[in-house]
């Protein structure tokens, strides 16, 4: 947690400057956030790829990809909201002369954390529901290996 010191020298405009860095930094992740969760929530994870470019307006998201795109357009916005807090907060306290000692970003641990665990759960999904691509030469039929190899 930030922590006033006393007897420390008043904000300067760098000390301004660099929580509004930060606070835009904030702002972009969570930006980032929201634009990849309309994504995953609009296309799905899917692991036939051809068929999904081939009709990619009459293919529909997976449901679990919709709860992912979700989770991570909501992670987006309390990302931003907290940001806001957070920079109004210190700038108030650069206001009144509170020198603060910074210590770790409670907010950083935060999404990392919860972005580790989505990661992880799209990825047991992957693993676990998305079926897998057929071994191509299983897909044909013996006439066709018959004509791949050259016996007509």
């Amino acid at each position: 947690m930030d922590t006033p010191t006393s007897g420390q020298p008043a904000a300067d405009l760098r000390d301004y400057l660099a929580e509004e860095r930060t606070f835009l930094a904030w702002i972009r992740t969570g930006i980032a956030l929201m634009a990849f969760g309309i994504v995953l929530a609009h296309f799905g994870i899917s692991a036939d790829e051809a068929h999904a470019t081939r009709y990619a307006s009459e293919v529909e998201p997976h449901e679990l990809s919709l709860w992912f795109g979700t989770a991570l357009i909501t992670i987006g916005v309390i990302v931003n909201l907290f940001s806001a807090w957070r920079y109004m907060r210190l700038v108030g306290q650069l206001n009144r002369r509170q020198f603060v000692r910074r210590s770790v970003s409670k907010q950083g641990v935060i999404v990392a954390v919860l972005l580790a665990l989505l990661g992880i759960a799209m990825a047991i999904y992957m693993i676990m529901a998305v079926p897998q691509l057929p071994d191509p030469l299983l897909a044909y039929s013996p006439e066709m290996l018959a004509r791949i190899h050259g016996r007509q």
